[in-house]
């Protein structure tokens, strides 16, 4: 794909807008196929592909959590550190809501609605990451500095 024919999204937008330092790079996207798909498709380890997870907590409040492609997250774990009685995924129709995202193209990039975002803290440890530009089959190749700079995310350690 020539770069002028890659989609913008508001993920791209937003990720321009701000100088982001960073890659498009497209996969053949399959439904259901998640991060293993993208890792495959893309000839990269699963643990560097970053989902985008759309929760809520008891209350409705709903945030986002961004995880390897090959962990998931302890929800009982988020709901402690987060001071909350309990969290869950919220279900398509809500996170699309939310986010203006279809699920498996759901980026932290230019959510419709100002989310806050917690990030598995060994996500900032990786030398690169590849995180969903806001369509499916389309992942952006940046560093978790350049993350950090655009998102300014909370460090959490939930993962399992």
């Amino acid at each position: 794909m020539t770069k002028d024919k890659l989609p913008i999204t508001q993920a791209v937008r937003v990720l321009k807008d701000k100088g982001a330092d960073f890659t498009l790079r497209t996969y053949k996207y399959e439904e259901k196929g998640g991060t293993p798909v993208a890792s495959r498709e893309l000839e990269v380890d699963e643990h560097r592909v970053i989902k985008t997870l759309v929760m809520e907590d008891d209350r409705k409040n709903p945030f986002l959590i961004l995880m390897h492609g090959d962990k998931q997250v302890s929800t009982k774990t988020l709901a402690r550190v987060l001071g909350v009685k309990s969290v869950e995924p919220c279900d398509p129709e809500t996170a699309h809501r939310h986010t203006g995202y279809v699920v498996g193209g759901t980026s932290p990039f230019g959510t419709r609605k100002a989310l806050k975002v917690y990030v598995e803290a060994s996500v900032l440890e990786l030398p690169v990451i590849y995180i969903n530009a806001g369509k499916r089959g389309l992942l952006a190749e940046m560093s978790p500095q350049e993350l950090k700079r655009v998102l300014n995310p909370i460090p959490v350690t939930v993962a399992i």
